[in-house]
């Protein structure tokens, strides 16, 4: 299957080179990943502090508590998932991958709000592949990062890379895939997404603002700042973003809702809320979407 794909998702402008595409994640068997530690939380919920309400987005009504703990913002740390949630997520994954008819999820959200790894674990527990948008464009024009194509090309070169990504993925099926987060601001990529179902993953900008100083931004050229308190500074740019974004990310045909998540499992702290239960709040929000 894997070389269907590096047949059909070749670019004028890509390199060609296999190390474009990662392994399938559905090579593990479900009996492995439930054996194995897999990786919890972005951040290590500790010290507790109340948030001011962001202008322009509702607040979060919640505390955020993020640190991190000298990784990257997609590198979860390792701790050993509890059988329940683990025979949860494997539960719901098998009763909706027949309804899925192959088609491919695509998942939507700010940056920093856990797509990557989210994504990584849906595509293994229903036996589909995983793909990052922005790591396929970055391979399309040399290995150069997404900072780099900004600084070099601009914005409107890497949104045009972006659309014809997703172009080309959208013919395919059996994926997941991880999109950018500014992904949703051209029309035309809707078009394309949702020829899957589209899932946004919402996070309070506090949290995301808060994950993001911890790891720093200099790999997020929208984001990156030189001087100023890095918090304040990641807070207020985000919010701009969001006031562009908001109204496109409700095109989404699903959403996952990290304050819904926390308000259901008693959590005072979306940052406590792992990806394996956001996992399966995908999962029923997908299954509820297609039962419409």
């Amino acid at each position: 299957m894997e070389a269907k794909f590096l047949q059909s998702l070749h670019l004028t402008t890509w390199t060609g080179s296999d190390s474009v595409f990662p392994k399938p994640h559905n090579s593990m068997g479900l009996s492995t990943r439930f054996e194995r530690k897999r990786r919890v939380n972005m951040f290590k919920c500790n010290l507790v502090q109340t948030v001011k309400p962001v202008t322009g987005r509702r607040a979060s009504g919640l505390k955020v508590s993020c640190t991190s703990q000298n990784s990257p913002a997609s590198v979860l740390e390792s701790e050993t998932f509890t059988t329940e949630e683990d025979l949860v997520l494997k539960k719901k994954s098998e009763e909706i991958e027949p309804c899925l008819s192959g088609r491919c999820i695509y998942l939507v959200g700010m940056m920093g709000s856990g797509k990557t790894t989210i994504g990584q674990i849906l595509s293994e527990v229903l036996g589909y592949s995983f793909f990052d948008s922005d790591k396929l464009i970055e391979q399309s024009v040399g290995g150069t990062t997404v900072a780099d194509i900004f600084k070099l090309h601009g914005e409107a070169f890497f949104r045009h890379n972006e659309t014809e990504v997703l172009h080309k993925l959208s013919t395919m099926h059996r994926l997941v895939i991880s999109t950018g987060g500014g992904a949703v601001v051209r029309p035309i990529n809707w078009k394309y997404m949702h020829k899957g179902i589209s899932v946004f993953i919402d996070v309070p900008l506090d949290a995301l603002a808060q994950r993001l100083t911890a790891v720093g931004t200099v790999s997020r050229p929208l984001l990156h700042h030189e001087s100023g308190d890095a918090y304040t500074q990641t807070l207020k740019k985000l919010s701009k973003l969001w006031e562009v974004r908001s109204e496109a990310y409700s095109n989404a045909q699903v959403r996952v809702s990290l304050e819904r998540i926390a308000a259901k499992l008693g959590h005072g702290d979306v940052c406590c809320v792992n990806p394996t239960q956001i996992a399966i709040e995908a999962l029923i929000q997908i299954e509820d979407y297609l039962k419409k």
